[in-house]
C-alpha cells in the first residue's frame, strides 16, 4: 500500500478539508432548525451501512458527504439549543479545534519525552483546577481520564491502596477483611461497575438512604459504619455526590467529609458534573467542603462544555498514583530518566492516550475563568426561568438545587411513571425538543429538564413550555376520553335486562 492510500494529495486534502469546514459551519448555523431527535429504525440503518463497503472503497469526498450527512439524520443533537436532557454539551468552538490539532499531530502521551509539552500542559491544567477545588498547590495531583467512569474507578483503586497497601501486589485474596464503601442512592451507577471492576462485587457498595432534600443521610451513614463493623466488614471509602445526575443535589460534603475522617475513611466527591460551581463566586458556597475531600472528579466535558471525552481526577495525595499505576518496562522511552518528569503511563490507568488536555487549554487560555463564569451564570439563569415558567404553567419543581437541573411534575394531579414517560416521549418525537423521565428517591416519578447548552435562551425554554402545554392537554383529552369509553363499557356490561311490557304479560 502506497502512503497515497492513507494521506490524499494536498489538492485533495484542501477539497476534503473544505467539505469538512463546511459540514461543520452549515451544523453550528443550522443545527436549530433539525429536529432535536430522530426517528429510531435499526432496519434504515443497516440498509444505510450496507452502502459504504470495506470491499470497495469508495471515493473520499463521496464517503466524507454521504456519512456526514446520514449522521445529522440519526442522531439525537446535543448541541441543539432545546436539547435539556443528560449532561452532554453543546462543544465550544476552541475545543472542535483542539480535537483537530491533537488528531493531527496525535501526541502521544504515554511517555514525557514524546510530547513534553503536551504533558506539562495537562500538569498545569491539573494544578489550576486543583486550585480552584480548594487543594493545596504543594500536595496535589491528578490526571486527565476518559471520563467520569474512569476518575470513580481510579478514586476506588486509591482509597483501596491507601487502606490496604499489599492489595497492589496480592490482589483482594490477600485482604483478609470484606471491604465495603458507600454512596448515597442518587450516586452514578459508575460506582457499581467500579466495584465490579475492581473485583469487589456488587455487594461491596453499600447504598445510603437520602433524605427528603435528596442528600445523603449522614445519620444513616453513621448507622452503617457502624452495623457493618459489628458484623465483621471493613469500610474503606465514602462517596459525596456534588451534582446528581437525577435532579443536581450536592450532598452535604462537609458533614461527609466529617463521618469519613471520623472513621479513617476516604472521601471521595463525584463533581463530575456539578464541580463547574467552583468558577462562579455565587454557586460556590454550594460545594462547601469538597476542599477537604482526598479526591475529586470532575468532567470538563459536562458543564465546560468540551467535546467528548474530557474528564479528570484530583487528589490531595501526591504520590498515591505512581504508587498505585507505577510498572517498570523495557522498550518505553528513557529520554526523561534523568530529569524530574514522570511519566504518564505510569500515573494513570491508561499507556497510550491522546492529548485530552489540548481542548480545553485552548478554550480555558481564549475565554477565561471569568468567561466561563459567565457562561455557567446565564445557564444558572436559564434553569431559574424554566423553574419559573413551570410554576406559572401549573407544574411542581419536585428538586431544590442551586444547579441548572428541573424535575417536575403536574401540580393538579398525580401521574405514575407511565404517564411521564409518555409525556416525555411525546415532547421527544415532535422533535422540537428532548427532556427524559426520572424516578427520585426510587419511588416519586418526575419529568427532568437540564440546561447543558451555553446557547440555551428564554425563546427555546418557551418552546419547550409550549410542548409541555399541548403534551398535557393531549394526555388529559385521553384520559378523558378512556375514562368515559370504560363507563360506557361498564353500563354496557352490567345493564338490566329489559322487562316485557304489559300486554305480554297476557300471554304467560
Amino acid at each position: 500500500m502506497t502512503a497515497d492510500a492513507l494521506l490524499p494529495s494536498r489538492e485533495e486534502r484542501a477539497t476534503l478539508w473544505a467539505e469538512a469546514i463546511g459540514q461543520a459551519e452549515s451544523y453550528f448555523e443550522g443545527v436549530e432548525s433539525l429536529p432535536v431527535a430522530p426517528a429510531l429504525n435499526q432496519g434504515e440503518l443497516h440498509a444505510l451501512l450496507d452502502g459504504f463497503s470495506f470491499d470497495n472503497p469508495g471515493s473520499r469526498l463521496d464517503v466524507l458527504h454521504r456519512f456526514t450527512e446520514e449522521l445529522k439524520r440519526h442522531q439525537v443533537h446535543t448541541p441543539h439549543p432545546c436539547y435539556f436532557g443528560l449532561f452532554n454539551p453543546a462543544p465550544a468552538f476552541m475545543g472542535i479545534l483542539g480535537e483537530s490539532i491533537a488528531a493531527t499531530l496525535n501526541p502521544q502521551l504515554a511517555a514525557w519525552s514524546h510530547s513534553p509539552l503536551a504533558v506539562e500542559t495537562e500538569r498545569r491544567l491539573i494544578e489550576a483546577f486543583a486550585q480552584k477545588f480548594g487543594f493545596s498547590e504543594g500536595s496535589a495531583d491528578g490526571c486527565l481520564t476518559s471520563g467520569g467512569a474512569e476518575a470513580n474507578l481510579t478514586a476506588l483503586l486509591c482509597a483501596l491502596a491507601e487502606r490496604w497497601p499489599g492489595v497492589l501486589d496480592s490482589g483482594l485474596q490477600g485482604v483478609s477483611a470484606r471491604p465495603v464503601f458507600y454512596a448515597s442512592a442518587e450516586s452514578h451507577q459508575s460506582f457499581l461497575k467500579a466495584a465490579r471492576t475492581a473485583g469487589l462485587g456488587r455487594g461491596a457498595l453499600r447504598t445510603v438512604p437520602v433524605t427528603d432534600t435528596l442528600q445523603m443521610d449522614c445519620d444513616a451513614l453513621r448507622q452503617m459504619i457502624e452495623e457493618d463493623r459489628r458484623l465483621g466488614y471493613e469500610p474503606f471509602l465514602i462517596v459525596g455526590t456534588a451534582g446528581t445526575t437525577g435532579a443536581g443535589i450536592v450532598d452535604s460534603l462537609t458533614a461527609i467529609g466529617d463521618v469519613a475522617r471520623a472513621n479513617g475513611l476516604w472521601f471521595h466527591v463525584d463533581a463530575a458534573w456539578g464541580g463547574a460551581a467552583v468558577l462562579v463566586p455565587e454557586l460556590r458556597t454550594a460545594l462547601e467542603g469538597i476542599e477537604k475531600a482526598d479526591s475529586i472528579t470532575f468532567d470538563p466535558h459536562k458543564l465546560l462544555s468540551m467535546p467528548m471525552g474530557a474528564g479528570m481526577f484530583l487528589t490531595r495525595h501526591r504520590k498515591i498514583l505512581n504508587k498505585i499505576f507505577s510498572v517498570s518496562t523495557a522498550y518505553m522511552p528513557k529520554e526523561g530518566e534523568g530529569l524530574a518528569v514522570v511519566d504518564p503511563y505510569i500515573h494513570s490507568l491508561q499507556w497510550s492516550r491522546r492529548f485530552i488536555g489540548l481542548k480545553l487549554f485552548l478554550t480555558l487560555t481564549t475565554t477565561g475563568w471569568s468567561g466561563y463564569a459567565e457562561i455557567l451564570r446565564h445557564q444558572s439563569e436559564m434553569a431559574d426561568f424554566l423553574r419559573e415558567r413551570l410554576e406559572k404553567s401549573g407544574w411542581s419543581v419536585v428538586n431544590r438545587t442551586r444547579l441548572p437541573v428541573v424535575c417536575f411534575t403536574p401540580s393538579d394531579e398525580e401521574w405514575d411513571i407511565a404517564t411521564h414517560q409518555c409525556a416525555a416521549d411525546a415532547v421527544v418525537q415532535s422533535g422540537s425538543a428532548w427532556i427524559s423521565t426520572i424516578i427520585l428517591r426510587g419511588e416519586k416519578p418526575a419529568l427532568r429538564a437540564c440546561i447543558t447548552n451555553y446557547r440555551t435562551e428564554r425563546q427555546h425554554i418557551d418552546t419547550l413550555l409550549a410542548n409541555l402545554s399541548k403534551v398535557r392537554h393531549d394526555l388529559s383529552l385521553r384520559k378523558r376520553l378512556d375514562h368515559k369509553q370504560l363507563r360506557a363499557r361498564v353500563r354496557h356490561h352490567t345493564r338490566v335486562p329489559e322487562l316485557p311490557n304489559a300486554s305480554e304479560f297476557g300471554r304467560w
